[in-house]
């Protein structure tokens, strides 16, 4: 199974002591399975530039982070998942922020499964496979 990481999966990675049972479980995960969204990629650059520490940030971003994951194009195929997905949370009064549903709309149209610590929040979503990693590792609190 391939893996699309959200914005809080791989800032987990940045922190100064990431939870170890999250970083374990990666490095078992070949790099040709991990993929993150550019919709990912521009929340992670807002947040480098909104910080006081820019330089910092932007160095992660370009030195660490892009080269050990593929990130993948919000495009017009992907575009149609999220307008389908938009359409029927809309309809069952539960939306969600449209960049959510791109990188939604991004693992399910690479059939991936989503790795995020804000598994409640996607559950919304039938069609999405979530991976509960980086949650149970929370939980656990190491």
């Amino acid at each position: 199974m391939a893996f699309l990481f959200d914005t809080d999966a791989i800032s987990e990675l940045l922190r100064p002591r990431p939870l170890t049972s999250y970083v374990e479980w990666l490095r078992n995960v070949p790099r040709e399975e991990q993929f993150t969204s550019a919709v990912v990629i521009g929340e992670l650059y807002k947040g480098a530039y909104r910080s006081q520490a820019r330089p910092k940030h932007l160095k992660n971003i370009e030195q660490r982070i892009l080269p050990a994951v593929t990130a993948l194009p919000y495009d017009v195929a992907t575009a149609k998942v999220f307008g389908k997905i938009r359409a029927k949370l809309e309809a069952a009064g539960a939306i969600l922020p449209d960049a959510d549903l791109q990188i939604a709309a991004t693992a399910i149209y690479h059939d991936l499964e989503l790795v995020s610590g804000n598994l409640r929040h996607f559950s919304r979503i039938s069609t999405l496979k979530l991976n509960n990693i980086l949650s149970d590792a929370r939980i656990l609190g190491d």
